[in-house]
């Protein structure tokens, strides 16, 4: 299983990583006992249920199911084959490989052909003739070199074909450069390519892989939609992608958070600045699987969009659809004079805008300005019912030190008594206790609470079959103390006992083989020669927290339970035996059975008449 690579190369590299640094790369854990979690990266989920084991250097989700080791992990998350896991892993630990096995066969080709695609655009915009206007474009932008070279940016050229003979001769079929929504299929079936005369800026996933691409119209045609993006692919659906948000997820651990943007150039403004957590969506409103995304890196999300009143309008949508998540700490910037990030940072400089990023406004401050902007305030009528709306807003606060604050904060500016503005929280704290007991009494109890449902983790249709629920804890206990405990071992080996489950027997053969030709034999090793369907069973083993002490009796008190589970299987198929034969009134036949159940009954100990 292990491909080309050496077995001492690949022990190399797993004994330099620590797998929470890994997964951190991917997941925002947190410390809990022994364990850290998370929010599954794997599937949707409102309570974390993924785990992972330090000391084991094990992952698992106990919601989905997927689990593994460090390499495991990647395999899932990218898509990766095991070879190409290990050389990733190795890259994270600043381990340099050499050999054939630096290079393993890619194993999605697609990722390969965006990959080819990316250095194409990139090359022709940076050193060829055909791409001088687009490097004009890019410079009048004022992006450097080095910012090219950072985002990966390129130009694709006014031709309609140069992008598909590159391709072409590097062996991509027809059928796969169709697929990649790279190009555009003519009515009689000829290829041409989609993006022509555009800046181009490559779309990566959360790991980094380009999957598709956005372009940026360089002409002043305004017939001509101003961006472009990948048609929905296998690999590529906006909903799902976030400009920047690989190494923007790098860059938030060390600046403390996220800063979500508008647009790409609006990124790649704040990254000049100084600011390089910043991401974007890909032109559309924010969905729930983009916060999804976020909320497993950090909770802590600054809104920056353009400063006009669309712009602040679409920050007050994000900051609610945030808040409807729960979990997360929202700052949102209002840049002055309506300007986008871009243009701020152009006319302010760096300074300046990393100040209106430290100096964002918490989700409350900034629906109570967007309140206080509706209302004329030099009038009572309406200074009357802003207040009255403001307390509302005040009142779905959890935390009373943030309601004093506001409370604070809205006395003092329009000139009203803190206690008559606290009175008017206490009514309107009731009058919402009243309305939702009111909503729970009237509601459909026929009818599943969609709260209930949401988490209840989904079982996924491509987990192994191992891993979409714990196995049989006897044999699992049994097989955990046949791998870590020699004398385990010996004792099982030396009853001749079998497990009953072939997968669970296939394991102790493997281990017995793995074990004789290692001097030093390790789980974690041992999961990567296994085939993947047998992987889930060791990982559950592992993950149980199972104690290393045991005593024989209790191995024969767990092997005497796996031989009266069979009694018992047997004892219920002959019982139904019986009462077919019993139906049939067929005197021999229930003669028959009858012995047999009896003969088991003896063997099973019991006296009780059937």
């Amino acid at each position: 299983m292990a491909g080309l690579i050496p077995e001492k190369v690949i022990e190399k590299v797993r004994s330099n990583v620590n797998i929470v640094d890994v997964i951190s790369q991917y997941v925002s854990l947190e410390k809990k006992g022994k364990d850290y979690i998370g929010l599954c990266p794997f599937h949707q989920e409102k309570t974390p249920s993924f785990t992972v084991n330090e000391d084991k250097q094990f992952f698992k989700c106990f919601g989905c199911g997927k689990g593994g080791n460090v390499f495991k992990f990647l395999m899932y998350k990218d898509n990766l084959t095991f070879p190409e896991s290990v050389k990733q892993v190795a890259e994270f630990a600043h381990i340099k490989l050499s050999g054939n096995f630096t290079k393993p066969k890619v194993s999605n080709t697609m990722t390969l052909m965006f990959q080819d695609a990316t250095e194409f655009y990139h090359h022709v915009l940076l050193t060829t003739n055909a791409g001088r206007r687009g490097l004009r474009y890019a410079r009048k932008r004022k992006m450097s070199d080095e910012i090219l070279e950072h985002f990966q940016i390129g130009y694709a050229p006014k031709q309609d074909n140069l992008l598909l003979t590159f391709l072409r001769g590097r062996n991509y079929k027809d059928d796969d450069l169709f697929r990649s929504g790279l190009f555009v299929e003519s009515k009689d079936g000829r290829l041409f390519d989609r993006f022509r005369d555009r800046l181009m800026f490559p779309l990566g996933n959360e790991s980094g892989y380009v999957i598709g691409f956005s372009g940026r119209r360089i002409s002043n045609d305004k017939t001509v939609a101003k961006y472009i993006n990948s048609p929905e692919t296998k690999l590529f659906n906006k909903s799902k992608v976030l400009f920047n948000f690989s190494e923007a997820k790098k860059a938030a651990k060390q600046e403390g958070h996220l800063v979500l943007y508008e647009g790409y150039m609006d990124v790649i403004s704040a990254y000049k600045a100084g600011v390089k957590s910043g991401i974007a969506s890909m032109g559309t409103s924010l969905t729930d699987q983009q916060i999804y995304m976020l909320k497993r890196v950090t909770k802590n999300i600054i809104i920056n969009y353009d400063g006009d009143e669309p712009g602040v309008h679409a920050e007050e949508r994000a900051t609610k659809m945030f808040q409807k998540a729960g979990g997360f700490n929202i700052g949102v910037v209002v840049l002055p004079d309506g300007l986008d990030p871009d243009e701020y940072v152009k006319k302010y400089g760096a300074e300046k805008y990393q100040d209106e990023v430290k100096g964002a406004f918490t989700a409350t401050d900034f629906f109570l300005k967007r309140l206080a902007k509706k209302y004329n305030l030099n009038n009572d009528r309406e200074k009357i019912v802003y207040l009255d709306e403001a307390v509302k807003v005040i009142a779905k606060l959890t935390n009373p030190v943030e309601q004093d604050l506001y409370i604070d904060k809205i006395a003092k500016a329009q000139g009203v008594s803190k206690a008559s503005l606290k009175a008017n929280l206490i009514k309107q704290q009731r009058r919402e206790r009243t309305a939702n007991r009111h909503k729970g009494s009237n509601y459909d109890n026929s009818l599943p609470t969609p709260e209930l449902q949401d988490l209840t983790p989904p079982t996924p249709t491509d987990a192994p079959e191992d891993e979409k629920g714990d196995r049989d804890p006897v044999q699992t206990r049994l097989l955990y103390l046949f791998i870590h405990s020699t004398h385990a071992k010996n004792y099982l080996l030396k009853k001749k006992f079998l497990f009953p489950d072939k997968d669970y027997a296939k394991l102790a053969e493997l281990w017995l083989k793995f074990s004789e030709s290692h001097e030093n034999p390790e789980i974690n090793s041992f999961l990567d020669f296994i085939p993947e369907e047998l992987q889930g069973i060791i990982v559950s083993a592992e993950m149980a927290d199972m104690p290393d002490d045991f005593t024989e009796n209790e191995i024969d008190e767990q092997i005497s339970a796996l031989h009266m589970r069979k009694i018992n299987s047997k004892l219920d198929e002959l019982k139904n035996q019986l009462n077919d034969a019993r139906r049939k009134t067929d005197t021999e036949e229930i003669i028959k059975i009858t012995q047999k159940i009896l003969n088991l009954k003896r063997i099973q100990g019991k006296k009780e008449a059937f």
